[in-house]
């Protein structure tokens, strides 16, 4: 497996909120049918279990998100991609899915302090104060496609890599001090 090198090498900006690009992490689509016993057996390999709709759960450094009804991203720790998808081959053999390895796809952000929630609000057709923990939305971020999810006083973002450079961009301005809401 090669060094990864994350889309802004983990760029990041200090304004009302901090923004920090993360990862490189590792991240699986897997499309299937998510009711399928086979698919929780596969996961409960991992040490994960199937997450509902729009959810998203965690466990040892590893994460299972729901991401439409047959289809979930699974994220785990870089090196442990390729493990990951021949745990999942292995236990999805009978039945039809595609597992394909889309780490280096993708960018990963985090927005983090006590006004996080002000920087995705201005950029996030989402009513933020519903968001409940665990839960995975699936937006847009300014104009790209985004999935974020809070956790640990802050939300993980994740966008294209192809827009890291703008999504970082639209979060560092949507962060900056005198850009608050009130």
């Amino acid at each position: 497996m090669h060094d990864p090198v994350s889309a802004l090498n983990g760029q990041s900006f200090a304004g009302f909120a901090k923004v920090r690009e993360i990862g490189p992490l590792g991240m699986v689509s897997l499309r299937c049918d998510l009711a399928d016993k086979a698919l929780a057996s596969g996961l409960k390999k991992l040490g994960l279990s199937v997450p509902a709709p729009r959810r998203i759960v965690h466990k040892d450094g590893r994460s299972a998100g729901w991401m439409s009804p047959d289809e979930l991203l699974i994220i785990v720790p870089y090196a442990e991609v390729v493990a990951t998808l021949e745990t999942l081959r292995n236990a999805l053999a009978k039945i039809h899915f595609l597992a394909a390895d889309v780490s280096d796809a993708r960018a990963v952000f985090r927005i983090e302090g006590d006004k996080a929630a002000q920087v995705l609000a201005k950029l996030c057709p989402v009513d933020l104060a519903t968001l409940e923990p665990g839960e995975l939305r699936r937006t847009r971020a300014a104009q790209v496609a985004a999935a974020f999810w809070a956790e640990d006083g802050g939300y993980t973002l994740v966008s294209f890599r192809s827009v890291a450079g703008y999504v970082m961009g639209v979060l560092t301005l949507s962060a900056t001090k005198g850009a608050e809401l009130h």
